[in-house]
């Protein structure tokens, strides 16, 4: 396992790096802080300056909340400190109608330095209401995709997009690409996220394991179950100690540079 340690000074460096106003190879750095410049620098410097990464924090037992929606706190200080760090080094982040009607997410960078994400829901029949608070926080850009023709508050855009029972996952990738929206986080919730997974449109899958049992209530996500273990995926995967929880980091889709940033991970490490 490998434990990070994200001082300022590090931190200071991975956004001058998203910004491309600095390297992430140069400096004298603790072995906390090298981990943390392999965890975030692929992120912040994604091959091609695209990625698509989906972020999870779950128990123990696979559990994101109780049998009665209960979801506050099922990942540690450190676990949405995590959270935060990822929503700084996006474009915008991105959430299904159901998260955003449930759990009115602020969808803020407010536990860490560095700029609000453009908020962006997937709202297919155009349910969410106008008065919701992630419509009005102007902080940010906000942005609706849906299928019906449907006016949204000022200053909120909408891109309409067919639909085939679901919205394509690569259709809402190459749609925000189209507005300068490169580098997406997919925060939730499960089906979201378990979407963006089976259609193959994540580079990488961030699940944050917490250490509680829950015991019931809705899993991380589910994806279509496989016959025997070798259909099964098995990605790319490194594992970070946070703190207060326990990261793995997925790489899925090599293709768009994520075996590229794993390799450079290693470097990190002088394996």
């Amino acid at each position: 396992m490998h434990f990070v340690d994200v001082t300022p000074k590090v931190w200071d460096r991975i956004l001058a790096a998203r910004s491309s106003d600095a390297c992430l190879c140069c400096g004298t750095w603790s072995p906390g802080e090298q981990q943390s410049l392999a965890l975030y620098g692929a992120l912040a410097r994604p091959q091609g300056n695209r990625s698509v990464v989906a972020q999870i924090g779950q128990s123990l037992d696979g559990r994101i909340a109780t049998v009665t929606g209960d979801a506050q706190n099922v990942s540690g200080p450190d676990g949405l400190a995590h959270l935060h760090r990822m929503r700084a080094l996006a474009d915008a982040v991105v959430i299904g109608v159901k998260t955003a009607l449930h759990d009115n997410p602020r969808l803020t960078v407010r536990l860490v330095k560095g700029e609000n994400p453009a908020r962006v829901v997937i709202d297919p029949n155009g349910r969410l209401p106008d008065d919701i608070d992630l419509l009005h926080d102007d902080t940010a850009r906000r942005i609706v995709i849906q299928t019906v023709d449907r006016k949204r508050p000022k200053g909120v855009e909408v891109i309409r997009l067919p639909r085939n029972h679901w919205i394509a996952p690569k259709d809402i990738v190459a749609a925000l690409a189209g507005i300068g929206l490169n580098r997406l986080l997919i925060e939730g919730g499960a089906i979201t996220i378990a979407q963006f997974l089976e259609a193959n449109s994540l580079t990488r899958l961030h699940v944050a394991v917490a250490p509680l049992l829950i015991g019931s209530g809705p899993q991380g996500f589910n994806v279509s179950p496989v016959a025997t273990l070798a259909e099964a995926r098995r990605p790319e995967t490194r594992i970070y100690g946070l703190g207060s929880d326990v990261l793995f980091d997925c790489a899925l889709n090599t293709t768009t540079g994520a075996s590229t940033a794993m390799k450079q991970a290693a470097h990190v490490d002088g394996r």
